[in-house]
Order: C-alpha cells, then structure tokens, then sequence
C-alpha cells in the first residue's frame, strides 16, 4: 500500500476538521481495486474497534470530517475512502446501472485488504445503499449498521430531487464545495452522475429483497424534509431488516450529520457501543 502519515492537506486533516478534538493518528493512501486507484484515511488506534464510512452521491471523505474526529475521541478506528470516481481515487467515465451493488464489491475487496473482518458501518444516501448491499450479501462483516437517507425502491420525489441538485451545481455554495471535493473534475462528476439517476429506469430500483438477509442491529436515520425521500421510505427500512430502529428526525433534510452533528454523533456512537434507541421501528430514539 501506498501511504502517508499525518501530512493530508488540510480539508483532509483530521486536526483541522475539529479545532476540539486533539489530533489523532492518520494513515492515507491508495490501493487499486478492481484496474483502478482507491484513495483512503485510516484514523485512530489500530488497536480500537473499527467503523466503516461510506459516503453519499457526489461526496467524499471529506462528508464525514464532522464524525471523524468525535468517533476517534470515543475511542473508535475510522476508515472512509473514496469510491470509484469520487475525490481523490480514480475517475469514472460513467456509472453502470449496477454500480451500487459493483461499489458494495469494491468495499469488501478493500476490507479484504486491510484485513477488516468485523466492524461497524455507517452509509449515507448512495453509501447507505451501498451498507444495505453489503450487509444483505455478507452479514458476518457487520456488527452494527447505521444508514442514513438510503434508497431501497423508487419515489417520484427522487427525481425533483436530482433537479434540485442540476440546478445548486451551478453556483456557490455547492459549486464551491464540489470543487473542493473533487478538483477540476467535479462538472464532469456531476454529469456523470445525474445522467444514471435520469436516465436509468429507476422503477427497477428495489433492494426490498435483500433486506430480510440483514440479521445486525441496523439504526436507520432520516430528516423528515429529505428531499430525496418520504419519511415511510426509511419506516420501510426499518420495518424491512432483522432488527431495525427507526430515527426520523424533525425539522432536517438530506444532510443530518452536517445539520445537527452533535445530536447525530452521540445517537450514531452510543448506538455502535451497544446502546438501544428506547422507541424502536416507529418513533424517534432518545
């Protein structure tokens, strides 16, 4: 493995994310997978338990720079990476109609590689789908799941979504940020990326299927204005899995972790360390 030690830019940084948290130990790099170039950050103690990081459409690792740090102070050993096309792994021409479940193989040759046999997982939007696929076909990885604004099945809110996103593309503050995350390729990203949800048939779009194959205590998070999203998408869910709770949350849209981080690291973290929410499947956990 091609790595470096505590010398990430600072958007990369893990001291720079929290000004609070004191700095921690950082490992980066790049493994190929599957012909191409995979950019990922291990932080914290090897010796602590691991969760795994699966970042939303059009992010990055950079998506979680409010969790890495917290989840590191509990004492947690944090991998996020860059999937196929996005920040600093690899372009990607295009995305296939399958690419989710191809993206879920992909992470699981990478664990394979670090030799991750067990850990905790916690997916947002195309990440959280990505966590479904994976824990559906390879239960004995996970020991806990959190997903965030996943999609299992087509809704037509799902296409006035994407527009709005077309249309936030084009200026600041997302045009900024897209930059930011993935450099001079960031259009061509967004393009690419658009162009799959439009023009792929979404209607086939279901892992309804693979949920009953998910047997881990699975915590799944939604903003109850997501615009991606009905709040009976996520019930669905959490009604679909072995053992599902339901977090839907008042007042947030598609970016909990960004709109509430405080409230989302300490539910996501006492939910991985054993804790129950005290309302499970149809009520908010507190």
């Amino acid at each position: 493995m091609e790595t470096s030690h505590s010398n990430l830019p600072d958007e990369h940084n893990s001291a720079s994310l929290s000004p609070e948290v004191p700095s921690t130990s950082t490992t980066s790099g790049w493994e190929e997978v599957r012909g191409h170039q995979l950019y990922w950050e291990l932080h914290g103690s090897e010796n602590e338990r691991t969760v795994v990081l699966l970042h939303l459409g059009l992010g990055s690792v950079r998506s979680w720079r409010r969790q890495i740090p917290a989840f590191v102070a509990r004492g947690w050993r944090v991998l996020a990476y860059d999937r196929w096309g996005y920040g600093r792994s690899d372009a990607r021409p295009a995305f296939e109609p399958n690419f989710l479940r191809h993206d879920a193989m992909e992470t699981r040759n990478l664990l394979d590689m670090f030799g991750i046999e067990n850990a905790c997982f916690v997916g947002h939007s195309d990440g959280g789908s990505i966590a479904l696929f994976l824990a559906a076909e390879t239960p004995s990885l996970f020991e806990r799941l959190v997903v965030v604004a996943a999609h299992i099945y087509f809704e037509p809110k799902m296409v006035s979504g994407i527009k709005g996103i077309i249309a936030d593309a084009q200026a600041p503050p997302l045009r900024t940020a897209l930059k930011r995350e993935h450099g001079d390729r960031a259009e061509d990203l967004v393009r690419a990326w658009v162009d799959h949800w439009l023009e792929t048939d979404l209607s086939s779009l279901s892992l309804i299927d693979e949920l009953p194959k998910i047997t881990c205590p699975t915590l799944v998070v939604q903003g109850e204005l997501d615009e991606h999203a009905t709040p009976q998408h996520a019930q669905d869910i959490a009604d679909g899995v072995k053992d599902g709770h339901l977090w839907l949350i008042p007042g947030v849209h598609h970016m909990p972790m960004h709109e509430i981080p405080e409230n989302f690291n300490t539910l996501v973290l006492n939910f991985m360390e054993g804790e129950l929410p005290s309302q499970t499947k149809t009520g908010n956990p507190t």
